[in-house]
């Protein structure tokens, strides 16, 4: 697969796409990662790639031509995204189509706004990471390849790894996750992961799936409904009861988690 990322900043991207996940996609050879840098695009001597906005107002907006010309030069064969607060919001869904293809492109705005051109005439879907705003397109592209990448085949080297993350094909939050030691600092693993009882382990994860959507996000939980993925009365109990860790989901951020964390894919915020 090839990641295009056309962007003001390139040297933004350089550390976050030679390490963990990305890093090691890139060295096995399932993704190319073309980072452009927008002003190679502009053509004046002060390489601008901005200007003020018709109408008035504050802020500066980025000239739709580079972008344009920079879309020109890369001739790509799949989606065009603009990342931006007007888009629909980005799913799992959006990842897995994306890891299907061959070539993906992510244009990042930055200051006040882009052009409206280049979502007209040149974007093929516009993102947004939620309801807010950055400071520039760059996080929420590097969000997305990020997302996309973990997806490919071979990436993370475990595929149970990405399958039960949450949203991975139903819209459920995924259920907490624990590694050594058993106790630390008062605070217990639940004996049921530790009873070597995979029947009882895998009802147990459904269960604080379901527990954690229904309290945490209940229009995800009333989507799982229509869609026939919960019903209605799972998730009222109490899921995490057997052996709770004093209501502490022990979600650590990523794999390394010492020796043990040898054994296990690097995960990062996937819950």
């Amino acid at each position: 697969m090839r990641i295009n990322i056309v962007t003001l900043f390139p040297e933004f991207f350089t550390a976050p796409l030679e390490t963990s996940i990305p890093g090691r996609a890139q060295a096995a050879g399932l993704v190319e990662y073309r980072v452009v840098d927008l002003r190679k695009y502009t053509h004046d001597r002060h390489r601008t790639a901005d200007d003020t906005p018709y109408g008035g107002g504050g802020g500066m907006v980025l000239k739709p031509a580079p972008f344009f010309e920079a879309v020109d030069d890369l001739e790509p064969r799949g989606p065009v995204v603009l990342l931006s607060p007007r888009g629909a919001l980005f799913k799992q869904a959006h990842a897995a189509r994306y890891a299907s293809l061959e070539e993906l492109t992510l244009l990042c705005g930055h200051y006040k706004d882009v052009d409206e051109r280049v979502a007209e005439g040149l974007a093929t879907e516009e993102l947004s990471l939620g309801d807010f705003v950055l400071s520039g397109g760059e996080i929420p592209a590097l969000a997305v390849a990020d997302a996309v990448v973990r997806l490919l085949p071979g990436a993370l080297g475990d595929h149970d790894s990405a399958a039960t993350d949450s949203f991975y094909d139903r819209p459920l939050l995924g259920p907490p996750s624990y590694t050594r030691p058993a106790e630390y600092r008062g605070l217990h693993v639940p004996e049921v992961l530790r009873s070597g009882d995979h029947g009882r382990i895998a009802r147990w994860r459904r269960e604080a799936s379901v527990r954690l959507t229904r309290e945490r996000r209940p229009d995800l939980f009333r989507r799982a409904l229509e869609e026939g993925h919960v019903t209605e009365t799972e998730g009222a109990g109490d899921a995490l009861r057997d052996g709770d860790a004093g209501g502490a989901e022990g979600r650590a951020g990523g794999g390394d988690a010492g020796n043990p964390g040898e054994s296990l894919p690097e995960g990062g915020h996937t819950n």
